[in-house]
């Protein structure tokens, strides 16, 4: 057997060989000063994401917004979109909600603001302090860059370091609190088996969803939990609508599904939810228009026909359905309020 290499990996490029872990690697091709995500056709130019699929997921949220308000009796509620693309959502739900409802919709971005955007949309780079209503991240807990880990063929459980071209090899053995983190919520036993060190993602959830001081707080992402993860891991690359080797170049997307579980345990009063179960109970269901409609009024029957077909994708299992939904609620609302029966 050819003995396996090991590299260093102290600092933050390794031993000046172009190696380095994966989450560093990741942070520079996303976003750093080429980075993908900064690039003028943000992620729907690569990938299409619930958001995109159809209205009716942006009309979802602006119902969730409406409910917490309610629940809270926020007479201005805040609408934060952390990770907000090119403001695609936010921009869905300003259409969905009543005409001249007051809202203070902020998008968190680290890209530039887009031309045309909605006036009424406020853009930074930091999620605002003290919100009083609904922080909502789509899709933006996979793309906190996380290092990846692997056990050698003796069971060390070390880390992964990558050069530009996304060649690999094996770095240092994992310590401290990512050991203590993958002891928990990932253990490798088996060699080669890989785990992607979700600790950072935990941090950046408790965070985020701490800037909330009265209602709700929303992470949606591809995920996985405890006796179910991934044996070899789930770090991936997308570019142009498909599924590519990871290369930390800045010329594609790097993502790895989030252990949700574990974003959970790192802040109280949270529950996991399927996108299907979310959506149903905020009206989203792919039920058929009665044939009926067709006769009385075919234009509204071909309508309703079409929110079917979008409703089934948003919820299908097998697809956007099995999104995760992680909700924290943040701060007392009104005992028997609309969000009662599925946050209890």
């Amino acid at each position: 057997m050819v003995p396996v290499t090991y590299e260093t990996s102290a600092g933050p490029a390794g031993t000046g060989s172009g190696l380095r872990g994966w989450r560093a690697a990741t942070e520079a091709a996303l976003y750093g000063p080429d980075g993908f995500y900064l690039r003028p056709e943000g992620p729907a130019g690569h990938f299409r994401t619930s958001v995109h699929a159809s209205p009716l997921f942006a009309s979802a949220v602006a119902r969730l917004l409406l409910d917490v308000a309610d629940a809270y009796g926020i007479d201005e509620p805040a609408l934060v979109d952390l990770g907000a693309g090119r403001g695609e959502l936010l921009t869905g739900v300003l259409a969905a909600l009543p005409p001249g409802y007051p809202v203070r919709a902020c998008a968190v971005e680290r890209a530039a603001r887009p031309a045309g955007l909605d006036p009424r949309i406020t853009w930074t780079d930091t999620p605002p302090d003290a919100v009083h209503g609904l922080l909502f991240a789509n899709e933006w807990l996979d793309n906190v860059p996380v290092d990846v880990a692997e056990a050698d063929e003796h069971g060390v459980v070390r880390r992964v370091l990558v050069d530009a071209a996304g060649e690999e090899r094996l770095g240092d053995e994992v310590d401290g609190a990512d050991a203590e983190w993958l002891a928990r919520w990932w253990p490798l036993t088996e060699p080669g088996s890989r785990a992607e060190i979700g600790r950072p993602r935990d941090e950046a959830w408790a965070r985020a969803s701490g800037r909330v001081a009265s209602g709700l707080a929303v992470a949606v992402d591809y995920a996985h939990t405890a006796g179910a993860r991934p044996p070899f891991g789930t770090l991936t690359g997308f570019r142009e609508g498909r599924e590519v080797r990871p290369v930390p170049d800045g010329n594609c997307d790097i993502t790895a599904h989030v252990a949700l579980d574990a974003c959970a345990a790192a802040t109280p009063a949270a529950r996991l939810l399927t996108q299907r179960e979310a959506l149903n109970r905020l009206g989203v269901t792919a039920g058929r228009p009665p044939l009926s409609l067709a006769s009385s009024d075919p234009a509204a029957y071909v309508r309703a026909l079409s929110r079917t077909g979008e409703a089934a994708e948003l919820t299908a299992r097998g697809g956007l359905g099995d999104f995760a939904w992680l909700v924290r609620r943040i701060g007392p609302g009104r005992p028997g309020g609309p969000l009662s029966d599925w946050l209890a």
